[in-house]
This record gives C-alpha cells, sequence and structure tokens, in this order.
C-alpha cells in the first residue's frame, strides 16, 4: 500500500490483515493535513470499532486523529445498505484515491464487484485449499434430531474445561431461545445479535473481551474479523448457510497461530452442506473423538 497502488489482500483469519492494512494507511497520511485522508469501510459496528482500536494504538505516537462512526441501526440494515450503496459512497469521494480490499474470504462476485472502483489492483490472493486454519483442529457430531442439539451442547459443557468459546446459530431468534435454554440449565453465557442496542452490544462485547463472560452465543455477527485471543472452541450449533462463512466462524479461535478447535452439530439434513464444506477448502472435518478433552 505504501507505494500508492490499489491492493486486494486475502490472508487466513487471524494473520494480521487489519494491522497491515491500517500500517498501509498509516503511512500513506499527510500529517500536516487537518482534514480527513482515509476511510475505512466494515460491515460491522463491531468490526467497526475493533479497527479503529488497532489505527489508535499503531498511530499512538503519529498525532493521528482516528474516528468510528457506527449507526443504531440493525447490523442486516446496515449491510444491505453498504452492499447496495457502496456505489454511492464511492460517487462521493474523490476520482483519483487508492483503494484497498481485505479479506479471509473473496468469492468470485466480491472480485467482480471491485472492477468497479478500483484501478489494476496488486492481488494477493490465498488458494481455496490453503484456506483453513492450521492451528484449529475441525470436528463434527452426529446429532439424530435438532431438538438433541441442546443436549449434546450441555454434554460437551460438563465434560470440557474451557477458556472462552463461540457458540453460533443462523438466527436471532434461536439466539434468544439458546440462550434461555443454558440458563435455565444453570449455565453463565452472554449474547449478541442485530437487534441489540449498540450500547448493550458494547458492554457484552467489554465484558467477553476482558474474561468476565466465557461464552458467547451469536449469530454471523461475529463471524468476521473479532478478534478474542482467549477464545479456544468454536462451536457451529447451525452449520452456517454459505461455505464462506464457515471459515470466519472458526476463524474466532486459534487467532495468530493459537491452537483452537472447532465443533459442528449435524443432522441429517446438514450433511449435504458438510460435504460442501469439505470440498470448498479441500479439508477433512473429522467427527469428535472421546479425547477432546485433551484437545483443548
Amino acid at each position: 500500500m505504501h507505494t500508492g497502488l490499489d491492493v486486494i489482500q486475502q490472508a487466513q483469519s487471524g494473520t494480521g490483515k487489519t494491522a497491515t492494512f491500517c500500517s498501509g494507511v498509516l503511512q500513506q497520511l499527510d500529517y500536516s493535513l487537518v482534514e480527513c485522508q482515509a476511510l475505512v469501510l466494515a460491515p460491522t459496528r463491531e468490526l467497526a470499532q475493533q479497527i479503529e482500536k488497532v489505527m489508535r494504538a499503531l498511530g499512538d505516537y503519529l498525532g493521528v486523529k482516528v474516528h468510528a462512526c457506527v449507526g443504531g441501526t440493525s447490523v442486516r440494515e446496515d449491510q444491505r445498505i453498504l452492499s447496495s450503496g457502496i456505489y454511492d459512497i464511492f460517487q462521493l469521494l474523490p476520482p483519483k484515491i487508492q483503494v484497498g480490499v481485505f479479506s479471509a474470504t473473496m468469492p468470485p462476485e466480491a472480485l467482480e464487484i471491485t472492477r468497479k472502483f478500483m484501478n489494476k489492483p496488486v492481488r494477493i490472493l490465498v488458494k481455496r485449499d490453503e484456506l483453513t486454519l492450521e492451528g484449529i483442529k475441525q470436528f463434527f457430531v452426529n446429532v439424530d434430531k435438532e431438538e438433541w442439539k441442546l443436549e449434546t451442547l450441555c454434554d460437551l459443557y460438563e465434560t470440557l474445561a474451557i477458556t472462552q468459546s463461540v457458540i453460533f446459530v443462523n438466527t436471532r431468534r434461536k439466539v434468544d431461545w439458546l440462550t434461555d435454554k443454558m440458563r435455565n440449565r444453570d449455565h453463565t453465557v452472554s449474547a449478541t445479535h442485530g437487534d441489540m442496542d449498540q450500547n448493550t452490544r458494547d458492554i457484552i462485547m467489554r465484558e467477553f473481551r476482558s474474561g468476565s463472560s466465557r461464552v458467547l452465543i451469536t449469530t454471523d455477527l461475529l463471524a468476521r474479523g473479532i478478534d478474542v485471543q482467549q477464545v479456544s472452541l468454536v462451536i457451529n450449533y447451525d452449520l452456517p448457510t454459505q461455505p464462506e462463512n464457515y471459515l470466519h466462524r472458526i476463524g474466532r479461535s486459534g487467532r495468530f497461530g493459537r491452537k483452537g478447535v472447532a465443533i459442528n452439530f449435524v443432522t441429517s439434513d446438514d450433511e449435504r452442506m458438510l460435504l460442501d464444506i469439505q470440498k470448498f477448502y479441500n479439508v477433512m472435518v473429522e467427527e469428535l473423538p472421546a479425547n477432546v478433552a485433551d484437545l483443548i
């Protein structure tokens, strides 16, 4: 980025993409000018706030001013507006700007969109079969019926000594349902999703980062970019509906080369998706062994 070229960079989760583009941005600024010189677009409020913290930390001695501009609407609405309005955003920017795109996944449709607002970008892409994280052991548990997932989850938590973990489900309603069920069984859990107000989500994330909350139930809201280094276990209570989201989810564990475990609950209806995920990333997800406690 320091050469001024447009860049498309893809790298595995937890390998330092945020620090890379933040340092690249800071090198490009003219600190004698008191005006906005860089714009970073993120898909969620939590990620925007995390990027702000990294930018502040790296620019601590440079006198850089950083602001996270986040709204109060639901995340799904924010994402819809961003995806449909990115062209409107670029129409308001100067014609000659440097653009960088950074992500763990880079599907063809995303690359196609970049052609409309990037100028001969340098592409640094990872082969799909190199994307899954070597430090994360990936397993599945066969669950005969959907309603048996709860018992399976509770059995796991009675068996394992876990530092911190994230449980992913596919809907906000299911976040609330599973949170209530776990609390009714005397399990201490936190939950966050896009229907919660910003202040509540900030408090929950602060508690989770500090370690005072050890289990977080969420949707794909937290699947992208959120860095909580103590997370050692990710449970896909529901498999993601898109293979790309699988990598973002399991990448919440095993940050920066640490060891992590991902456990996927699989019903007969999920078998096709599990096969798709394995084919997509050229990876074998094995059945959960009896000695799983030794792996975490």
